[in-house]
């Protein structure tokens, strides 16, 4: 048996999964030294010291999405660790019981915010998956529909490609209608669960092109490096442009990487630590000799990954100093706009603004003042509080895709939330999560990211005014009705205005 992985050298367009890796590891080579590791092979088991941290006072359940939901102890963090201290002392096998309770954790890190010994379970839920995808055997259908991910999300030729596909498909009327019906639900709830996810966006956004430089207004205050995602950078392209415009305006010279892919967040978050380790090679390269200041991340999951490059290549000696040099760099783009003394004029924008802290940020990043400072700095914003704040909305990297019955639920509890608030408009600093509450959202309410927020207010734009907003609902077609408020395409809600 031979865990393998893809791997990318540039922006989607080498092929993925089913070639061998350079970093190919044998389960033999992988169990060579099984001492202390108990059912888990010798590469990269969970730290038993890690494990160790915790104490089982329990202040991590109110914080996990799945105990909220469930209430049993096998689906809270420290029932987990349980399962993994089982495994380590041999008491417990390694089977599809245990890859069950393992594979319900949306790997959130709420528990890492709530946790008073400072458990990382962020790595021993990763050590844990990447040794559940070498010794488990899933069900057909299970292996399918990871191949199928895994070799499409992390590509974004490929990711274009599908969401020409999609909305093709959606605007052919029955193949459209079919994908939507409750019958394809209940008969493929995982490939249901895809296609709604999939954002409104115009053809003309999916191909977007960003600069390869854009030059500061006013004296150059630093060089910066934008990332620009994989799946972010075909349906959420609008964000990676305002995120140039508000950089720009703030006298950042932005670079965008020419050979840069997928950042490996996915891969590592779901065990797949091989491509991962591939993909993140990849970036380093990307980025080598680009002379960048700061490396600006604009999706909440990738910005907490690249920040963890150094411990993530840290035993490869190619790679392991630049990787650690490169995760200096990185910082996400609320976190670089709001400690920079605002340059630009912000002009006002009379909104009512519920603020979801994207896990990934929050809680991995420790990243909650910056972006409620940055969006205070514009005039007319009025930041309303919501219930549950600290919870998942349930996006979690591919978890609303191959979990999708409990994704759903935290979906419509956060869109509650949300709406019980009372905004006129919604921001989330993750794709992941802007898909997601979007699609729960029962009101159209506009879910942008904070960044479109600031670069409409330097441009002194409104696209989500009340007379914009009443414009758009003349346009919306009945589809989108049907489809739960989303925009029609091109039309704002994820603004397209801002520059290229």
């Amino acid at each position: 048996m031979v865990v393998s992985s893809g791997q990318q050298s540039a922006a989607g367009t080498t092929p993925a999964s089913t070639g061998e890796s350079a970093s190919e590891v044998t389960v033999a080579e992988a169990s060579r030294s099984r001492q202390g590791t108990g059912h888990f092979d010798g590469y990269h088991p969970p730290s038993a010291a890690r494990l160790d941290q915790c104490v089982h006072c329990g202040f991590c359940l109110p914080s996990c999405p799945t105990y909220v939901l469930w209430g049993q102890e096998s689906d809270s963090p420290r029932g987990r660790i349980d399962l993994m201290k089982g495994a380590l002392e041999g008491r417990l096998p390694l089977d599809r019981d245990f890859l069950s309770h393992i594979d319900a954790c949306l790997g959130c890190m709420g528990c890492l915010t709530a946790c008073p010994s400072g458990v990382r379970y962020d790595e021993v839920v990763e050590a844990t998956r990447q040794q559940l995808e070498r010794q488990v055997t899933r069900t057909l259908a299970d292996r399918l529909l990871r191949r199928f991910v895994f070799s499409l999300f992390p590509y974004p030729n490929r990711v274009r490609a599908a969401a020409l596909a999609g909305k093709l498909a959606r605007s052919g009327g029955a193949a459209g209608r079919m994908l939507a019906s409750e019958r394809a639900a209940r008969l493929a709830p995982r490939l249901s669960s895809m296609a709604a996810l999939m954002p409104q966006c115009s053809t003309r956004d999916m191909f977007r092109r960003l600069p390869r430089r854009a030059r500061p207004q006013g004296e150059p205050r630093m060089k910066v490096g934008l990332m620009a995602g994989c799946v972010a950078r075909v349906f959420f392209s609008p964000v990676n442009a305002a995120a140039i415009e508000a950089l720009t305006s703030e006298g950042c010279e932005v670079v965008v990487a020419s050979g840069q892919g997928c950042c490996g967040a996915l891969s590592f978050h779901s065990g797949r630590h091989e491509q991962g380790v591939e993909l993140a090679k990849s970036m380093v390269d990307a980025w080598e000799g680009t002379g960048i200041d700061r490396l600006v991340i604009d999706a909440a999951g990738c910005g907490s990954t690249v920040k963890d490059y150094g411990r993530l290549l840290e035993g490869d000696p190619e790679y392991a100093a630049r990787a650690a040099a490169l995760a200096a760099k990185a910082v996400d783009v609320t976190e670089l706009l709001a400690d920079l003394p605002p340059r630009a004029t912000r002009h006002p924008l009379p909104l009512r603004v519920a603020y979801h802290d994207a896990c990934h940020l929050a809680h991995a990043q420790g990243v909650r003042r910056q972006p409620r400072e940055l969006l205070e700095q514009i005039p007319g914003v009025e930041l309303l509080p919501v219930a549950e704040s600290d919870l998942c909305c349930g996006s979690a990297g591919i978890y609303n895709i191959v979990q999708p019955e409990p994704a759903a639920a935290l979906g419509r509890r956060k869109a509650a939330a949300i709406t019980a608030a009372g905004p006129d408009l919604v921001a989330t600093a993750n794709p992941g999560c802007l898909m997601q509450i979007s699609r729960h959202m029962a009101q159209p309410i506009p879910v942008v990211h904070p960044v479109e927020l600031v670069a409409a207010s330097i441009a002194g734009r409104n696209p989500w005014s009340l007379e914009e907003r009443r414009s758009l609902e003349e346009r919306r077609s009945p589809d989108a009705r049907a489809a739960g408020g989303r925009p029609a395409d091109g039309a704002p809600g994820q603004p397209s205005s801002a520059t290229d």
